[in-house]
């Protein structure tokens, strides 16, 4: 019961098709803290470097706008007025557009979360169950957003009044001044607000982001028997199978390949090591090893076996036996002469066996041949 509990437990990183799968239904690590900061940064930017520019631009519009003579009255043109009014002011706040376009965009595409994914806007009807909403609101992620925003509001609160502490004297003095004297003072302390203020924004960004991190990992969270399951299904599927064979055709070089095309059985540990057999009666003496392999190999030699339909059969003893003792293109070492005749007689007889639910044979290999994964020889 224990074991079983163990096995549902969630407590296995996400695997990349888990993560592939929630990315492709809209489950993105996003934080609106970190798009909210670059905005603002993107307007403090543009303040600095554009504001001059759009202070004339307005300057120049209201002077000409207030300005006229008999001509403008003679040669009335309102759509015309109106284009020669806004022009000037068009190009920078297009300007102000496309920084915060790209920060918006940007956001995003820093977490590794940009792109369109249509399933992200298809109906879900849970979403709209009350008790889920409630649980959301007053659940682990609406305590950490509620504490989110008090730190937002504490951090904002406090640049806000060291903002005004700072700038107060050099308000009250504007009145002393000239109008644009005034307004150029207004401006670069609206501008150093805005950055304060951004830098600020940032900072939370600076916090929330991990905190993201941290929530979608905990989230995507799997049990070992869902890590299992994937398994299983990707191993039966067409695409991993066709890896498979790719990986095969690209390892084995073409003496191997044909080796194994030719082989009489595949005898496997059945994961880390692969030993092809051939045996053709009134040609080989005696049954040869044509290719051996261990890992990669190994699973190369399976899934080319596998794809030409030769015979695949799981002795461990058997097979690390064989790896160990011989090598590719030498017969097969006299003591396990017995063994190996064994699973050769059932192979050469496995459609009869197939048919009448025959089960493969048991074969006995000699102490002397039996070795550990490590290659390791039985100790005396």
């Amino acid at each position: 019961m224990a074991g079983g509990e163990d096995q549902d437990q969630k407590t296995e990183g996400a695997t990349p098709k888990k993560r592939r799968e929630a990315a492709e239904q809209g489950d993105v690590l996003q934080s609106k803290e970190l798009g909210t900061a670059l905005v603002m940064l993107a307007g403090a930017g543009w303040l600095a470097v554009a504001g001059p520019w759009m202070l004339g631009a307005c300057e120049d519009v209201l002077g000409r706008g207030l300005s006229f003579d008999h001509r403008v009255i003679e040669g009335f043109d309102p759509a015309g007025a109106i284009v020669s009014l806004t022009a000037p002011i068009l190009l920078p706040l297009a300007v102000l557009f496309g920084m915060t376009l790209a920060a918006a965009i940007g956001a995003p595409a820093l977490l590794g979360s940009l792109g369109f994914r249509s399933s992200a806007f298809a109906f879900k009807g849970g979403k709209l169950n009350p008790l889920s909403g409630i649980k959301r609101i007053f659940g682990l992620q609406g305590l950490v957003e509620l504490g989110k925003s008090g730190l937002k509001i504490i951090l904002l609160g406090a640049v806000g009044y060291w903002l005004l502490q700072r700038q107060l004297p050099s308000v009250m003095g504007m009145g002393g001044g000239d109008l644009r004297g005034g307004l150029v003072e207004t401006g670069h302390v609206f501008t150093f607000a805005v950055l304060v203020m951004s830098l600020a924004l940032a900072g939370i960004a600076g916090i929330d982001v991990p905190a993201q991190l941290i929530q979608r990992a905990r989230r995507l969270r799997m049990s070992k028997q869902e890590i299992k399951d994937e398994h299983k299904e990707s191993e039966g599927s067409p695409e991993t199978k066709g890896n498979q064979k790719r990986r095969a055709r690209e390892m084995l070089n073409g003496s191997a390949r044909k080796a194994v095309k030719e082989a009489t059985v595949i005898l496997t540990n059945p994961t880390h090591f692969a030993v092809a057999l051939r045996y053709r009666p009134g040609f080989d003496i005696a049954p040869i090893v044509v290719a051996r392999g261990k890992d990669e190999t190994a699973a190369a030699i399976r899934a080319l076996a596998d794809a030409e339909a030769v015979p695949i059969l799981s002795y461990p003893q058997l097979t690390r036996a064989l790896y160990f003792t011989t090598r590719a293109g030498q017969m097969v070492r006299e003591d396990l002469y017995i063994a190996v005749a064994t699973v050769l007689a059932f192979v050469f007889n496995l459609d009869r066996a197939m048919a009448e639910g025959v089960v493969q044979p048991q074969v006995d290999v000699p102490a002397a041949a039996r070795f550990d994964e490590h290659g390791n020889a039985p100790a005396s």
